[in-house]
């Protein structure tokens, strides 16, 4: 294995390479797609955004634009954070004689911490729904909660949408405590 990953892009097959975890494995995989599509989505809304404030100077529509890519960001770097981390630990971790041995446990409990991040991001959006919102000019209400996932979409419904960004906050601080008891 090489001993330089070369930046974030080599980060993930550096990472990939180098954990004996199948899970941590799998979550190399998934935070490299989950990735692109929150890029995707942000480049696209930020897109939207530019075509609607096209004529606009200035001002809130700035701003507005800012926090679009503030957002992404806010999503994209607890999602790459694990495999980063697990990355620059196993490069910098090394012993003398070459060997790494991190705690057994180390790439296992980041893979679970990432693995709730984007949970956390998919039941944040669901607590931030309104009751009501406008598409395409016709006002539709959020649908009710049925299914086995009843209550929990209820409770989150429940939630101030105020609230929804701690979802993923404390999933995001777990990342970093996990990274700082085990490394």
């Amino acid at each position: 294995m090489a001993d330089d990953y070369d930046g974030i892009l080599g980060a993930f097959p550096y990472a990939f390479r180098g954990s004996d975890s199948l899970l941590f494995r799998s979550y190399v995989l998934v935070a490299a797609l989950a990735t692109l599509l929150l890029a995707l989505t942000c480049v696209l809304a930020i897109v939207v955004v530019f075509g609607r404030t096209a004529g606009a100077r200035g001002g809130s529509f700035t701003l507005s634009r800012s926090f679009i890519a503030l957002l992404g960001l806010l999503a994209v770097l607890p999602t790459v954070g694990p495999v980063l981390l697990a990355a620059r630990t196993r490069r910098y971790g090394r012993r003398v004689d070459g060997s790494f041995d991190p705690p057994a446990n180390y790439e296992p409990l980041l893979a679970v911490g990432g693995y709730l991040f984007l949970l956390s991001l998919y039941l944040g959006l669901i607590a931030s729904m309104p009751e009501t919102f406008v598409l395409d000019g016709e006002t539709i209400a959020r649908p009710e909660p049925s299914g086995v996932f009843a209550p929990v979409v209820a409770a989150l419904y429940a939630l101030p949408a105020i609230a929804s960004p701690l979802l993923p906050t404390a999933a995001a601080a777990l990342i970093l405590l996990i990274h700082r008891r085990l490394r």
